[in-house]
Parts: structure tokens; C-alpha cells; sequence
């Protein structure tokens, strides 16, 4: 029987709530499915840096380094500027675990309502893969003159030609298993240097996959298209900035954020990669037992399809889909009255019958 050894990060606000039922999910289908998961939790995060002024202990990467996987639940705290805790936690693990694509799917379910008019259940089935290590998220810049009049701040995008071409090439090989349909997402009229390279990278990495329908949009017309004509889209490859933001469009318009998953992939398969939804911490709603899980579930079902636990990882897609598809149990931000608790044991039900 495969044992994985997982690390567990909840994090703060709802992240410890939708963890800790996201882990049933888990134990069950592995007990379903005869494998097991060896979870070890770890407190990091903003409690954490209340009370040791960083958000992970000094040898944090190198304890994760011994897992298979790392489970996180939601980072942040409005009491704790954003960029410590994303550069405290988050990218160090990104970068030193070389984990360069974010894989974000997005599909509207069967039970879900579009905010958009005339979208049907299935209409929307895309996948952004976001390029995660570089990009305008770099954090390459720095200030001159602070808090004078004349006050600087410096901020550059770093894009490599390594850094770019394994993104995209990630993409097209997603595509190929696919539609065999891919999108790329530029600035090149604007931004004529970082931008220019990925074009020239997105062309000539074009010529190994003649099979795949390749596009190439402007970033402001790819947000106009997610919400004018979203199901002409199936796998779309972005910068950092610009995957972030289009994810953020793609999952408003398949039923929100609580129902977003998200992969941070490694290029290493000697390295960790971290599972996260896309939702933060919602400290608003912390301790109510409101928030819903299914994002938190749906990150599990990737992380075991990237464990090669597909059989398990289709029956807790399968689940949720029941799931929303007869609206039983569901939570508020979805049109229901169910807790947090009620949702996960409907899943549950579901994926016992």
C-alpha cells in the first residue's frame, strides 16, 4: 500500500476550518482507494509571526523538503501587510522548491449559476496555467527618497528565456492532452521588451506542436473575452500578473472563489509541490463554520492526481459535482444555508455511494 507524506500548512482564518475537513475528504478516499496519507501539521503562518516575528522558523523549506506534498489552507491577516506574508511564506516555498507553473482550473458545474447570461453548466472548462516564479512578481526594485517628497519606488519584471519557454511548453503539452487548443496571453504593444520575449518564446516553442490552435491576446482583450465568450477558452499560459488576474475573472464567472483550486507544480519531482485554493484567509467569517470547503476539497483531488492517485482524485471531483449538482448541503456563497461541517459530510455521503 503507497504511504505519501503530506505537510500540512492551515494557515490562518478559514484555511484551518476548510484543511481540517478537506483531510476527511482525504482519509476517506484513501482508505477507499488503499493508500494513505501521513499528514504533519504546521502552525506557520500569521499566529506564527505574532509571535516570532517571521511566518515560518528558519529551517522551514528544509523540513518540507522531506514531504511528498505540502497542503496549505489560506495565508493572511489584516493586522500583517500582504507582502510579508506572501513573501514570507508563500514565495520562499514557491522559488526554493522550483515550483514554476500555478495550475488553476476553472468549470462550471452542473448546479452552479453563472453571473453571466446564457452560460450553461459545462459551456465553461479552462484551465489557466500561470507562470509562478518570475515575472512581475519578482520583487526585483527598491526605493529611493522614502517617505520624502520625491519619493521612488523601483519595480521590474524579471522574464528569462528558461523561465518563459518551460511555462509555456508545460502549456502546450497540457493542451495536447486536452483540446489541443492554447492561448497566450501578451502586452507586447505596451510592455516591448518582457513581453516581446514571450511572444518570440510562445512562436517558436508553436513550431513543435503543430496539432495545437494557438492565439495570442492582449491582456486587457483576454479579460473582455473571459467574460464575453469564456467557453472559446480551454488552456490558457500568463505571466504571473497577468494569470493572476485572469483566475481571479475565471473563477467569479464558474461560481467563486470558493470553488477554486489552485497546484503550485515543480518542475523537480524530487521537490514538493504546495496545493492551495485561491481563496485567502476571509477573517470576517473565521470560526462560524460558514466558509465553504470545495475549493480546499478540489486542491486535495488535484494534489492527488499529482501523488498519481487518479482513481481517488476522480471520485472527489465526482462527489463535489453530485454535490452541486442537487444543491444539498451547500454553503451560503453558493445559494444554500449548510455549514461548513454539513457541506464536507455531503461530499462525504457522496463518495460512499
Amino acid at each position: 500500500m503507497n504511504e505519501y507524506k503530506i505537510a500540512v500548512i492551515p494557515g490562518d482564518g478559514i484555511g484551518k476550518e476548510v484543511v481540517r475537513e478537506a483531510c476527511k475528504v482525504l482519509d476517506n478516499a484513501s482508505t477507499l482507494n488503499n493508500f494513505s496519507l501521513s499528514y504533519e501539521f504546521f502552525n506557520w503562518g500569521s499566529d506564527y509571526y505574532f509571535k516570532n516575528n517571521t511566518m515560518m522558523p528558519i529551517d522551514g523549506l528544509e523540513i518540507l523538503s522531506q514531504f511528498d506534498a505540502i497542503f496549505l489552507g489560506a495565508v493572511g491577516d489584516p493586522k500583517i501587510q500582504d507582502h510579508i506574508t506572501l513573501n514570507g511564506l508563500l514565495l520562499p516555498i514557491r522559488r526554493k522548491f522550483d515550483q514554476f507553473v500555478c495550475l488553476r482550473p476553472s468549470t462550471l458545474f452542473e448546479g452552479v449559476k453563472s453571473p453571466l447570461n446564457g452560460i450553461n453548466p459545462g459551456e465553461i472548462d479552462l484551465v489557466v496555467v500561470r507562470e509562478n516564479t518570475e515575472g512581475e512578481y519578482a520583487n526585483v526594485g527598491g526605493f529611493q527618497y522614502e517617505d520624502f517628497d520625491d519619493e521612488i519606488a523601483i519595480q521590474s519584471a524579471v522574464f528569462t528565456r528558461k523561465g518563459t519557454e518551460r511555462v509555456i511548453r508545460y502549456a502546450f503539452n497540457l493542451a495536447m492532452e486536452r483540446n489541443k487548443k492554447l492561448t497566450s496571453i501578451t502586452k507586447s504593444n505596451a510592455q516591448g521588451y518582457s513581453m516581446v520575449l514571450w511572444d518570440k518564446v510562445f512562436k517558436e516553442v508553436s513550431k513543435d506542436y503543430p496539432e495545437v490552435k494557438t492565439n495570442s491576446l492582449l491582456i486587457d482583450a483576454a479579460c473582455m473575452d473571459f467574460i464575453r465568450k469564456p467557453s472559446e477558452f480551454d488552456v490558457v499560459v500568463a505571466s504571473n500578473l497577468f494569470g493572476d488576474i485572469l483566475t481571479d475573472i475565471a473563477a467569479m464567472i464558474t461560481g467563486g472563489l470558493g470553488l477554486a483550486s489552485s497546484g503550485n507544480i515543480s518542475e523537480n519531482n524530487d521537490n514538493p509541490s504546495m496545493f492551495e485554493p485561491t481563496h485567502g484567509s476571509a477573517p470576517d467569517i473565521e470560526g462560524k463554520n460558514i466558509a465553504n470547503p470545495l475549493a480546499q476539497i478540489l486542491t486535495g483531488a488535484m494534489m492527488l492526481s499529482y501523488l498519481g492517485e487518479n482513481t481517488a482524485a476522480d471520485s472527489i471531483r465526482g462527489a463535489v459535482k453530485g454535490v452541486l449538482k442537487t444543491g444539498n448541503s451547500i454553503t451560503s456563497d453558493l445559494g444554500g444555508n449548510a455549514t461548513t461541517t454539513e457541506c464536507t459530510k455531503e461530499v462525504i455521503k457522496k463518495l460512499n455511494e
